[in-house]
């Protein structure tokens, strides 16, 4: 049996060492797993922006890499960046499309595959011709005599109209819709008409006085998709017109993208009911006694051919007021339009546009203010047509 060995005793000089030592550790044990209530908070605070992240890139169904978090508000400043010339974008979309279209109906496009595009969108109707201008005479069911009256004058017939198209690009018409009712006594009229004179442009809209304004639209709208013109011009039955004035004068713009010409006018808004030119939305225009902005008198005004396509494309969703030439300036008033006052378009009759024509300053167009035309037309435009005439011969000696 093996003796008993009592324990060592330590050494009281080791005593001081040890218990350093043991605080020492106690020190390092205590910064490693202690975490301060302050940094407890920041902890949580990032944990959770971790987790806000990791939603976030979740929903992109992206793999987040080491790093990512902190480019994540980067990203959508540059996001927040490139939206910006997006919103300037949007105000000039109407313009972009204007020319697109107007591009696209004025070149001829010779490569294959075009050709082809061509071909299907253009294979249910005929090709457009060039001209210089389109006019269409606004008429009515009602005006046989005025259109007799301007056959016998400003206008010419049968083979000398066809000649005008063929050698000046000018095409003339009579523009005018249907009855209310299907095949009518009135559309049997023009039929008629139309086969004896050929001057007439037909037009899918229901004629009433109150319709000018959607008249008008239909009007720039099935005359684009027919004619390629340069200019397309609007004339009342009981205006008289100097054929080669109008073509001189339209032709001094014809570099022009988007002018819009006529006797430009600024009449008051009428909120009375019981007057001729009453505006039912005249609260539109601001306090009582106010007036329209400026826009062409109606009698005759001229487009180029960038508005005419403007109106095309936008037709159904242009607003019509009660007055024809108030809806047109409309639709111009945010465009970059290039507005043409020409006071040559609104002469007065004899002796006004006769004094004009005398001192060699020969009027595009001549009317009296005070009937909104020629004051009984019928009787009246022969001897307007011969006092301020510029003589039959002079459209075929202008040069276009």
């Amino acid at each position: 049996m093996k003796p008993h060995r009592s324990p060592k005793k330590i050494s009281l000089n080791w005593i001081p060492f040890i218990c350093l030592s043991f605080f020492t550790l106690g020190i390092l044990f205590s910064n490693r797993l202690w975490v301060p209530p302050e940094s407890n908070g920041q902890l949580l605070s990032q944990r959770r922006r971790e987790q806000e992240l990791q939603i976030v890139s979740g929903d992109c169904d992206t793999k987040k890499t080491p790093g990512q978090d902190n480019d994540v508000m980067g990203e959508v400043l540059k996001t927040h960046e490139a939206i910006q010339p997006y919103r300037s974008l949007d105000k000039s979309v109407a313009m972009l499309e204007m020319q697109l279209a107007a591009s696209r109906n004025s070149q001829e496009m010779d490569n294959g595959e075009a050709s082809k595009v061509v071909s299907t969108l253009t294979r249910d109707r005929p090709p457009r011709k060039k001209v210089f201008m389109v006019i269409g005479i606004n008429t009515a069911f009602s005006s046989r005599r005025r259109r007799d009256s301007v056959r016998e004058t400003w206008m010419p017939q049968g083979e000398k109209l066809i000649q005008l198209e063929r050698e000046k690009g000018i095409v003339i018409r009579f523009m005018i819709g249907h009855s209310a009712t299907s095949n009518s006594i009135l559309d049997r009229a023009i039929d008629s008409e139309e086969a004896q004179h050929k001057d007439f442009f037909r037009l899918e809209h229901v004629e009433g006085y109150h319709e000018l304004s959607a008249k008008t639209k239909i009007f720039f709208s099935t005359a684009v998709a027919k004619w390629d013109a340069e200019f397309y011009v609007k004339v009342d039955d009981d205006v008289h017109v100097n054929l080669g004035m109008l073509g001189t004068t339209l032709g001094r713009h014809r570099s022009k993208p988007r002018v819009y010409i006529g006797c430009m006018k600024s009449g008051p808004v009428l909120s009375s009911k019981n007057v001729k030119y009453h505006e039912p939305e005249y609260w539109k225009f601001g306090e009582e006694g106010n007036k329209y902005f400026r826009h062409a008198t109606g009698q005759i005004y001229a487009i180029s051919k960038e508005l005419a396509t403007y109106i095309s494309i936008n037709q159904p969703i242009l607003h019509k007021y009660a007055n024809e030439d108030v809806s047109l300036g409309a639709w111009f008033i945010g465009l970059e339009v290039e507005h043409i006052d020409d006071r040559n378009m609104c002469c007065g009759t004899p002796p006004d546009c006769e004094w004009k024509a005398q001192a060699g300053n020969v009027c595009v167009a001549s009317f009296d203010w005070s009937c909104s035309g020629i004051c009984k037309s019928v009787e009246k435009l022969k001897t307007v047509h011969e006092r301020c005439g510029e003589g039959d011969d002079a459209v075929w000696n202008t040069s276009l």
